[in-house]
């Protein structure tokens, strides 16, 4: 089939997130297969990661789609870059992650630009530093989603084909401290013990973990002192909050502003720097809604799931666009060497998707 070959072309190109001029030669290829689509491209160029580019069809009357995706993958040059094949499965680097699902949505409007002969009210947007944490991309993401009513995410697809509603939000954070070197044999009572004081605020923070409603912190590294001799003058926390509410997020956020501020060993002081990556997506009613109308039109059901990892599809649910993501292949091993995505799980998720694409095109409505 004509985009397993599309899809072995970019895949063969590493286009790691620091690898710049891998991401653009994705870019440019992605950008010549639009443009037969009579797509226009809107370019925003970046100096050290690669260009994030939004493709733009006419515009009429009707509802605003927006479909998203990313161009970068995670392992660097030499480490793992080669598409193969057999005859069940696809393999290599982005085959589900996401370069997969850039390929289903791209053969879905090649469907519908093929049996309408224009395309309407449709664009994509396709970033180049999802894999980092979307750190340059987010603010770009945010002030176009604005400009839409829906938004089809394609990262992959659950296990059964299931649809994903909802992610938690993600926040890093980095809580340093100051204490005061002293002599640990001569001078102990004179010292204030920064790695003590960050002993306290991690039993504090992991107490903040509420399992039941999958609300995690964790502090993931600690760094502090000079060596066995000397009162640690200073120390380090690195942590992660996840949370599925906004409310949880909200307790979090105040909860770590406390910690931070509160010196649980006299003498110590503490400064907290961070911020949310990616808000929470939550289920709501709008998107139960529109997944009911596609699956009354389409006869094709559409399960659906939350999800632990984060995409940017937190970004646009946060400005309010109904959001749905998992329109890409089913795969597995996303991250390691063994990624891998399911030859017919592209079959279907292009058919779903030309189905999708072309009743709004008839429509211009769900």
């Amino acid at each position: 089939m004509t985009y397993f070959s599309d899809l072995k072309k970019i895949v063969n190109i590493n286009s790691y997130t620091k690898n710049k001029s891998g991401v653009d030669k994705i870019s440019y290829i992605m950008t010549q297969w639009f443009k037969e689509l009579n797509f226009k491209v809107e370019s925003f160029k970046r100096q050290d990661i690669g260009n994030h580019n939004l493709y733009t069809s006419s515009k009429t009357d009707g509802l605003k789609i927006l479909l998203l995706g990313h161009n970068d993958t995670v392992f660097p040059e030499g480490k793992f870059e080669e598409f193969s094949e057999d005859s069940e499965w696809v393999y290599g680097p982005g085959v589900c992650d996401m370069k997969g699902g850039n390929i289903v949505a791209l053969q879905a409007l090649r469907n519908v630009f093929a049996q309408n002969g224009k395309i309407e009210n449709i664009d994509m947007l396709l970033v180049s530093d999802e894999e980092t944490g979307s750190d340059d991309s987010k603010e770009l993401t945010s002030k176009v989603a604005k400009n839409y009513d829906v938004c089809f995410v394609f990262e992959a697809a659950g296990e059964n084909l299931e649809v994903v509603t909802g992610r938690k939000g993600v926040g890093t954070f980095t809580i340093e401290i100051e204490g005061k070197a002293s002599h640990a044999g001569v001078r102990y009572a004179s010292g204030v013990n920064a790695n003590l004081e960050a002993a306290y605020k991690l039993i504090e923070l992991t107490k903040l973990t509420n399992l039941k409603i999958e609300t995690t912190v964790n502090v993931g590294k600690i760094e502090g002192g000079i060596g066995a001799n000397t009162i640690s003058p200073s120390a380090t926390l690195l942590l992660e909050l996840r949370y599925t509410k906004n409310s949880e997020r909200d307790r979090l956020l105040e909860a770590l502003e406390r910690i931070t501020n509160t010196s649980y060993v006299e003498g110590t002081k503490a400064t907290l720097s961070g911020l949310i990556q990616r808000d929470v997506m939550e289920t709501n009613k709008s998107q139960l809604e529109l997944i009911k109308k596609i699956e009354n039109f389409t006869n094709i059901e559409l399960p659906t799931e939350e999800r632990g990892g984060v995409s940017d599809a937190n970004i646009v649910a946060s400005q309010g666009v109904t959001t749905i993501d998992g329109f890409g292949p089913f795969g597995d091993g996303d991250h390691t060497i063994k990624e891998r995505a399911l030859k017919s799980s592209f079959k279907q998720r292009i058919e779903l998707m030309t189905k999708i694409l072309l009743h709004h095109q008839k429509y211009k409505q769900f």
